[in-house]
């Protein structure tokens, strides 16, 4: 019988956070920008500059703290882990080893195997490094300091998860709760959440750890699931050929689906930790984590139950739109401004879904106004366009957010209201296709249709189909042979 083996799985989640300026100086954080541009000398590591701590990087890391349930360790320091790489400019790196800011928390996930709570270890604060650029042509490093000194959290998760499913519900968990606190982006594809798996299998039942591999360059959920089941594989392999798993730092290759070793794995001593000399610690008051406390916004929970009793939208609705921070603000702004959560619900599961699912974006990315949503809904509601014309002009105002009051006058969209121009384009159809006027006296419900279609082809989309169907139904019933003569459409015209 085949030996059953269980898989042990903690995360280490970076998260860059969403301030102005950096860590520990007054540096842009923004996304971009050319190279070495947004640096000074205290990012670039110049002798004789000295770090100043970016009060709000405390207050995000409170925040995120509070919301997974952590203790808060009101007396924290910031350490020296140092180590030598080009993109580390002062040859160390400023985080927390001894007192991080919080401690012992936890976040609940819920998979197709159940709900459980993940532990968290430890948040701590630091800096992130800078960025090597590999110039094959000229066969060199470049090396970019904008993103040095960008503050990050470090979310250290305890060794809880068993499988790749469980991992990226924490992780869909984790990016929930900091986008609603606005803490970060955490885009995945920018590198403002990024996350190491460190993974190790034992036999099924054994309560000691198997040796563990760290494996980064994981950008995407799907790298990561993909990640940990090659290296599970991996290990299970080894161990069943009689070879020991090695402790080691492995680069994940998502084209070739398979890792390769980077380094023995570090332990704390290697990089030397010590009390960074130039910065105070920090002293975290019982108020000041209050005033944190009191300005949580309301999270997915509290308004997964809100969107059902104000809103009264089902719950299958109010978990898609609440599946995103930005989701849920179009909506809500939307709403607020239209006074029809219905039917804006509508427009963002179906239309706005739709148009993500085919342009392969994030809900992040919508970058149109809930005005101009509003807007379209107001002309839908007054019968100006009809639905089909709706359609068209929400995919102009998702991919370029034009006015659509604006955009519907320059194209002549408005629905054409005028009773006596529908009925002659009516009569014309029909004189056009007695075979199908034939049909639907002869038992054809289907030919209605199709003269109502050619109908509303004949008006470029701008008649309201319920007037069509009306007076296509009225012309067909009224007459006592239907017989359409140029004559009758002479008079008709008249």
């Amino acid at each position: 019988m085949s030996r059953q083996y269980e898989t042990v799985i903690g995360l280490e989640v970076h998260v860059e956070l969403a301030t102005k300026t950096k860590i520990f100086c007054g540096c842009s954080t923004a996304f971009g920008g050319a190279p070495n541009t947004h640096t000074c000398p205290v990012c670039t590591g110049m002798p004789g500059s000295l770090p100043v701590l970016n009060k709000q990087v405390v207050e995000y890391a409170l925040a995120v703290g509070l919301a997974t349930n952590c203790a808060v360790n009101q007396y924290c320091k910031f350490d020296r882990k140092n180590y030598f790489y080009p993109d580390n400019p002062q040859n160390y790196q400023i985080s927390q080893l001894y007192l991080p800011i919080c401690r012992d928390g936890w976040v609940e996930i819920e998979t197709a195997a159940g709900r459980k709570k993940v532990g968290i270890h430890e948040i701590h604060m630091e800096e992130d490094a800078g960025k090597l650029i590999h110039d094959e042509w000229d066969d060199c490093s470049l090396v970019d300091y904008n993103r040095s000194g960008v503050p990050l959290i470090e979310i250290v998760s305890e060794p809880d998860m068993r499988s790749s499913d469980e991992v990226i519900a924490y992780l869909e968990k984790l990016r929930l709760i900091i986008q609603y606190l606005g803490a970060s982006d955490c885009k995945l594809q920018e590198g403002s959440m990024r996350a190491d798996v460190n993974l190790s299998v034992r036999e099924a039942g054994a309560q000691e750890l198997g040796t563990r591999t760290e494996m980064k360059n994981l950008n995407s959920f799907k790298a990561i699931a993909r990640a940990i089941e090659g290296e599970r594989r991996r290990q299970i392999e080894r161990i069943e050929e009689g070879k020991k798993v090695i402790q080691e730092t492995r680069r994940w290759d998502d084209n070739k689906e398979s890792s390769y070793a980077m380094r023995s794995k570090e332990d704390a001593q290697d990089y030397r930790y010590f009390p960074d000399p130039d910065l105070t610690p920090v002293v975290i008051s019982d108020a000041w984590i209050q005033a944190i406390r009191e300005r949580q916004p309301e999270m997915r929970t509290e308004k997964l139950a809100r969107y059902q009793t104000e809103f009264q939208l089902p719950l299958y609705d109010a978990e898609i739109l609440t599946s995103s921070k930005h989701m849920a603000d179009v909506f809500e702004e939307t709403a607020a401004l239209c006074g029809k959560p219905k039917e804006v619900s509508n427009w963002l599961m179906v239309e706005a879904m739709r148009l993500l699912k085919e342009n392969e974006m994030d809900m992040e990315d919508m970058a149109f106004s809930p005005e101009n949503l509003a807007k379209l809904i107001g002309l839908v509601d007054q019968n100006a366009i009809n639905r089909t014309v709706a359609k068209t002009v929400f995919e102009e105002i998702f991919a370029h957010d034009v006015d659509p009051e604006k955009y519907v006058e320059e194209k002549g969209l408005r629905i054409v209201s005028d009773e006596g121009a529908l009925r002659r384009t009516v009569g014309e159809i029909l004189a056009a296709n007695p075979q199908s006027v034939a049909d639907y006296h002869n038992g054809k419900a289907k030919a209605m249709g199709f003269l109502v279609g050619q109908t509303m082809r004949a008006m470029k989309g701008k008649a309201d189909p319920s007037k069509v169907n009306q007076i296509v139904k009225e012309l067909l019933t009224s007459g006592s042979d239907l017989r359409y003569s140029t004559e009758k459409m002479k008079e008709d015209k008249e």
